[in-house]
């Protein structure tokens, strides 16, 4: 699957988005955030949302999401959710969750997820969906609703057989 997250304005209204081989997907929108923010939540939801998948490859066009997740995340609660310069660490609350989702893999006897970098904008079908989820609910925030959608959920799943439409 790949996961990805958008931001109109920098912070600003952010979209969060993962998309799966198979069309599934989920997509949210929080109000205020960052891109950095949108990229972890993506990366988070396609894991949380994937409890029992033994073997989970996520794709992500996002080097901090996966840098963060890889490297990261553990070094900054060792020093105290200190950065190595000592700044407070950002996002703390979603590396933490980030964590216990790892964790809760690791104790269910479940291998660590693998992430692949993929470069974004570049016909990546799954990407490209990922984007226009995560756009799309970047839109929405900017009505000022957190709100989050999935097809898990009740809503159709997506025709992945090619990229969407850039027509909105």
């Amino acid at each position: 699957m790949a996961t990805d997250g958008a931001c109109k304005g920098n912070p600003g209204p952010t979209g969060w988005a993962w998309v799966a081989a198979d069309g599934h997907w989920a997509a949210g929108a929080i109000p205020q955030g960052t891109n950095n923010v949108g990229e972890l939540m993506g990366l988070l939801k396609a894991i949380t949302d994937h409890p029992d998948v033994a073997h989970l490859h996520i794709q992500a066009d996002s080097k901090y999401a996966i840098d963060t997740y890889q490297s990261w995340m553990d070094s900054h609660r060792r020093r105290g959710w200190k950065t190595s310069t000592g700044a407070p660490t950002k996002n703390r609350e979603l590396l933490e969750q980030l964590i216990a989702a790892r964790d809760a893999r690791k104790a269910a006897g479940l291998p660590d997820v693998v992430i692949e970098h993929v470069r974004g904008h570049r016909g990546h079908v799954l990407n490209e969906w990922a984007d226009e989820r995560a756009v799309r609910a970047a839109e929405h925030a900017a009505k000022g609703v957190e709100s989050a959608w999935s097809s898990l959920g009740g809503h159709d799943k997506l025709d992945v057989a090619a990229a969407p439409s850039k027509k909105r």
